[in-house]
Parts: C-alpha cells; sequence; structure tokens
C-alpha cells in the first residue's frame, strides 16, 4: 500500500481505526470520512496530523465525491452495526447500510478507484445449523442488518461484474482487541466481560455458557483487509474472516480470568430466545483467494486487550 492513496469511511470506529493506524505505517495516503457518531478522535490519536479527516455523512453525495478523488482503494466500514438498531430503525439503518453503500460503490466507479473492501458480516447465516459456516451456505437473515449487509454483498459483486470496480467483501465473525467499546449499548461480550473482569465486577451469560463464537483479533482482521486490498484475482469474492476455531463463552470468561489474575463471578440468566448457539468459519477460501490466516491465538489477543483496558482503568484491587 506504500505510496497508495486510500479511504476510509468509518476510519475512526473500532476497526476502522486500527486500518487507518496499519495503513500509515505501511506509507500509504489515508483519509477518513466519519461522522463521529459512533468513532472517536481517540481511535486517530496515535496518527494525529499523518490522516486527512472528513467530518460527514457517508449519505452526502457531494462530500462522498471530495473523499474519493484521487483514491485508489476504499476500506467501507462506516455503518450503524447494531441488529437491535436495525430492528428498532429499519428505515434509517437501510439508508445508511445499503443506500449509501450504493451511492459509495456508484461514486468509487465515477472516480476511478481501483478497489472497494467491504466489511460485511456472520450475520448473513442467521441460524442456519451447518457447522463451520462456508461462504457457499445459502444466506438466511433474520433482522434489517444482516439483510442490508447481504445486500451490500451483491451490489458489491455487480460492480465488480458490470463496471469493472474490484470488489471484495470480509464476512466477519467476533472481532475483538483494544479500543473496543464496552459503554456501547450494543458492545460485543470481550469488552463487556474485559471492562468487568479489570473493575472487579461479576459477567452476565445466556443459558449454560457452552454456546461456541469464532472470535479473531482486530489485527488479523486488518491484515485480511490490507491482502483484500491488493490479493489478484480476488474481485468479486465474498470470504469469512475468522480464526476458524471455537471457543465457548465459557472458556472465554476463563481465559480472561487467567489474563487478569482471578476469577471471574459468572451471574447465569435464562437462554434468550432467537441466540445462535454455535458460530464457527470455514476459513479455507480466505487462505486460497486472499493467502490470509489468522495468526494470533485468543490467549495473546486477550492479552493484549486486557493491558489496553487496563491502561485506561488499571485493575482493581
Amino acid at each position: 500500500m506504500s505510496g497508495q492513496r486510500a479511504l476510509v469511511t468509518g476510519g475512526a470506529g473500532f476497526i476502522g481505526g486500527h486500518i487507518v493506524e496499519r495503513l500509515v505505517r505501511d506509507g500509504a495516503s489515508v483519509r477518513v470520512l466519519d461522522d463521529f457518531s459512533s468513532g472517536c478522535e481517540a481511535n486517530l490519536a496515535a496518527v494525529d496530523g499523518d490522516v486527512e479527516i472528513l467530518r460527514g455523512d457517508l449519505r452526502d453525495d457531494r462530500l462522498v465525491a471530495r473523499a474519493l478523488e484521487g483514491v485508489e482503494v476504499v476500506f467501507h466500514h462506516a455503518a450503524i452495526a447494531s441488529v437491535p438498531r436495525s430492528i428498532a430503525e429499519p428505515e434509517l439503518t437501510h439508508a445508511i447500510n445499503l443506500t449509501a453503500t450504493l451511492g459509495l460503490l456508484e461514486a468509487a466507479r465515477n472516480a476511478g478507484a481501483r478497489r472497494l473492501v467491504l466489511a460485511a458480516s456472520s450475520a448473513v447465516y442467521g441460524d442456519d445449523e451447518t457447522l463451520p459456516k462456508v461462504e457457499s451456505l445459502t444466506a438466511s437473515p433474520l433482522s434489517p442488518y444482516a439483510f442490508q449487509k447481504y445486500a451490500c454483498e451483491h451490489y458489491g459483486r455487480l460492480y465488480a461484474s458490470l463496471y469493472g470496480l474490484e470488489t471484495v467483501a470480509l464476512r466477519y465473525f467476533n472481532v475483538y482487541g483494544p479500543r473496543q467499546d464496552p459503554e456501547s449499548d450494543y458492545a460485543a461480550v470481550i469488552p463487556l466481560f474485559v471492562s468487568a473482569a479489570i473493575e472487579k465486577r461479576s459477567v452476565n451469560t445466556y443459558g449454560d455458557g457452552e454456546q461456541t463464537r469464532d472470535f479473531v483479533f482486530v489485527a488479523d482482521v486488518v491484515e485480511a483487509n490490507v491482502r483484500a486490498a491488493t490479493a489478484e484475482g480476488a474481485s468479486g469474492s465474498v470470504v469469512n474472516i475468522a480464526s476458524g476455531r471455537r471457543t465457548s463463552i465459557n472458556e472465554l470468561i476463563a481465559i480472561i480470568g487467567d489474563s487478569v489474575g482471578r476469577q471471574i463471578e459468572v451471574l447465569r440468566e435464562p437462554e434468550r430466545v432467537g441466540d445462535v448457539l454455535h458460530s464457527w468459519a470455514d476459513v479455507s477460501l480466505a487462505r486460497d483467494v486472499l493467502g490470509f490466516e489468522a495468526s494470533v491465538s485468543l490467549k495473546d489477543g486477550l492479552g493484549q486487550t486486557v493491558e489496553s483496558f487496563a491502561a485506561d482503568r488499571p485493575l482493581s484491587s
């Protein structure tokens, strides 16, 4: 990516901020487009002065056209990434997650961008019980958010086949790492658990804790994005991005407990209706198409996450 100009939409967010840092480190010229509704300046503190920041809405066509001037590669992470909010506000999330993505694809085509890497979601698999989840499974989105992400994948494929704008969609599984917000109404399980462990609070789980997830460290996700931006023959692909390993919630809590040096108290609540019991990715296509394989173990990734969180809020005695 050295010497190339890149645009990161949602670049002040959790994953977007880490991508921006990596691109700057690799010598790219980086522009960020973010409305800072969920992202924050702190996520870009390490590259302050090294990136161009455009503050505004992805639905602003003129601003998007300005953001794409001279850009070769787009990393598209701007979204309302919340299943509950998409259920509560389907029209708004449709406008931002899908309609604005279509506008971005069209603007990128008109601006002469070479490739667009799209943040997609494993939510498209719904409650299909097939394991591991392979990209050829029939999608079964169970929320407006999941459907919106699935439709974005198809728009990406269409722009690749009809217009020659190279696109790659990355279906993220359970991404975690430093700077993930535990205060959000829609926070993922790891920042909630790590924050609670550091503050010596109990954690809440649903059911028996034997449900499993495929957790992937944010640095691995960043590596997947960089490879997706450069891999030959990848255009039009939809690829799982995960570790390819299953971890139960009980195992997760035990590892976090080891990282903070104490056993974490667990409060069990009834199983929630509609929760997916098991999620596990087939990562063969990521290896074959992108040459990508997650390299950070859950133990090491959680250790780095705990260290980062503890720096902001010291371990309780």
